[in-house]
């Protein structure tokens, strides 16, 4: 009977690994499909977009990127604007977070409830208002505005203010009583102890801000001032017909560049942050 359960119990490994390459190769069918087509050239795809995956392939779409293509402009402008939102959510949420978890001020309950219907809030709700105080402020068209608004992180805060309270209260004493003053003690004690939440938020925050599109297709109307997803769908609008599928598809590869690299350099942290925020 042992034998039985052992061939039962390898069938069903192999048919749950198929299972997983199967649904794996399914995801990865329109990012082949693009690659292809970035491969080919123009003049083919013009005839028969079937061709993809038989010769003739060239490499010419990627040199016209780097010929004079604006991609690298809106590349640059999407690593300004995810890693400034990145460091300013890690900065504010984590300040927001140790304030309601450790001190005391009027009305501390009532902003942190408040702090949370955030998140109830659908970004399209605030999108004319946000726009009316930009222009105010005659931001557009601006790193500053393309920024800000992400800075509000509801779920950052909470997040940290839960990570903040889950540590005991006896390493602040114990610190105090040693002569440190308040910041230190966040700065040197509680904030290390909260390198997993961060990781979690950092990871989280940066991948919406490079995926943005809504908020940047609205605020940034100078072609200088695109991030990449802005960018991309311009030129799949207003050229595509002229510098050919292939072109198009060449700059979303090379778009898609810098987010594999990310994925590759941080994927345990990924999928830990995944887990967490599966498990809360």
């Amino acid at each position: 009977m042992i034998p039985a359960h052992g061939a039962v119990d390898r069938t069903g490994r192999w048919l749950a690994l198929g299972g997983l390459v199967l649904a794996a190769l399914i995801m990865m069918a329109p990012m082949l499909w693009m690659l292809g087509l970035s491969l080919k050239p123009n003049v083919e795809l013009l005839r028969d977009t079937n061709s993809v995956f038989r010769a003739p392939w060239t490499l010419q779409n990627y040199a016209d990127i780097l010929g004079g293509s604006g991609v690298f402009r809106w590349l640059i402008n999407s690593a300004i604007v995810a890693l400034a939102t990145t460091l300013g959510v890690l900065i504010l949420s984590s300040l927001a977070g140790y304030g309601f978890a450790r001190l005391k001020f009027p009305g501390r309950n009532i902003i942190f409830i408040l702090v949370l219907f955030g998140l109830a809030i659908p970004e399209q709700s605030v999108i004319i208002t946000r726009h009316q105080m930009l222009s105010w402020l005659d931001l557009h068209n601006s790193y500053p505005a393309l920024i800000l608004p992400g800075l509000a992180a509801p779920f950052g805060v909470f997040l940290m203010t839960q990570y903040f309270r889950a540590i005991p209260k006896e390493l602040d004493e114990a610190a105090m009583l040693d002569g440190a003053s308040r910041f230190r003690v966040f700065w040197k004690v509680l904030l290390p102890l909260t390198l997993p939440a961060q990781a979690t938020l950092g990871i989280f925050t940066f991948l919406a801000a490079w995926n943005d599109y809504w908020w940047p297709l609205i605020s940034a109307t100078d072609s200088r001032m695109f991030t990449l997803t802005v960018g991309i769908a311009a030129t799949q609008q207003n050229f595509a017909q002229t510098n050919g599928l292939g072109f198009l598809m060449a700059q979303a590869v090379f778009a898609s560049i810098p987010i594999l690299i990310v994925y590759v350099i941080f994927q345990k942290h990924i999928v830990r942050a995944a887990a967490g925020a599966a498990v809360r």
